[in-house]
């Protein structure tokens, strides 16, 4: 349910897409988030509370949360789910706290690098809240426009970083490092096996990493960002195929970003068009914006389709 893809070896520019896989629409909203938001990381009295260094565009789901973005100094974060089992979130340390459904939004307002985040990875605690009725577990993925990746998974009560510009796919479960192993059974990681075609989450994982490794270099940024949506294509699941395995769903929208440009992209997987945003163009606003990005009408530059709203979480 949901893959990341970065490519960050073309000369061209850094880019990078994932897809969201549910069993159910998450009821997706883009917003634009000003710097100088004030944000609290949770409801209870420990919540860590910020005011954004920088502005980002981001979708949300359930209006709860945040799931994915880029802010105005090239920063990507992306929350993926993984299962509750594989995850244990750190106990009350004295740190203030940060839900896991607004952890993407907390570091895309106060990180400009990667490895600024990474730097300051333990200064708050991450919480797992019930997620409508749901524990959910998650893990991140952070990429910036110097082509740094981080994957980051809350295990046996810590946080595990794999920093490196080599972890350029993420997928679900299991942990990083077991689909890794996994990886290097298959041409050309090490393995002599072919790229798999199911639609299970070490499958998707060797397949985006297969076909990512083999890209050729892009003539222009359209070419680098078309890249990276024919790859997330290529790990999607459409509608009305059998989920036998209970735990593999629908793709319902696909998003990306030209990091190097400042620009957002998004597509539902119920319309043929993909739009974009260019934040560079937003630079000078000051006040929080939204658009429904489910409308099947939207196609381009939508930038100035965005409207002054109230957040909503």
């Amino acid at each position: 349910m949901c893959t990341r893809i970065f490519w960050n070896d073309n000369a061209v520019a850094k880019t990078v897409s994932r897809c969201m896989d549910w069993s159910e629409s998450d009821e997706p909203e883009l917003w634009f988030v000003p710097s100088g938001t004030d944000r609290g990381g949770t409801d209870d009295t420990t919540s860590h509370r910020w005011t954004s260094r920088y502005g980002s565009v981001v979708t949300s789901m359930w209006g709860m949360g945040t799931v994915d973005g880029l802010n105005t100094a090239g920063l990507g974060a992306h929350a993926l789910y993984l299962d509750p089992e594989d995850v244990t979130f750190a106990e009350p340390d004295g740190r203030p706290t940060v839900s896991n459904a607004l952890w993407v939004q907390y570091l895309l307002d106060s990180y400009a690098s990667v490895a600024e985040a990474i730097a300051d990875i333990d200064t708050v605690r991450i919480t797992s809240p019930m997620f409508r009725g749901l524990q959910m577990g998650i893990h991140i993925a952070l990429e910036d426009a110097s082509g740094d990746s981080a994957i980051i998974e809350p295990i046996d009560g810590r946080l595990v970083v794999h920093h490196g510009r080599e972890f350029t796919v993420m997928a679900n479960s299991p942990s990083l490092d077991e689909q890794i192993t996994n990886r290097d059974r298959y041409r050309p990681f090490g393995g002599e096996l072919p790229p798999p075609g199911d639609i299970t989450s070490v499958d998707r994982f060797v397949r985006a990493s297969y076909f990512l490794h083999y890209l050729p270099e892009p003539a222009d940024t359209v070419e680098a960002v078309a890249g990276v949506f024919q790859l997330i294509a290529n790990v999607s699941v459409p509608y009305g195929a059998p989920y036998s395995t209970g735990d593999v769903y629908p793709t319902w929208w696909r998003a990306g970003a030209d990091l190097t440009n400042l620009v957002y992209y998004f597509g539902s997987t119920r319309s043929p068009n993909i739009f974009w945003i260019e934040l560079d163009e937003l630079a000078d606003v000051g006040e929080v914006r939204r658009l429904d990005p489910r409308d099947p009408s939207r196609v381009g530059d939508q930038t100035a389709e965005l409207a002054p709203a109230t957040l909503s979480y």
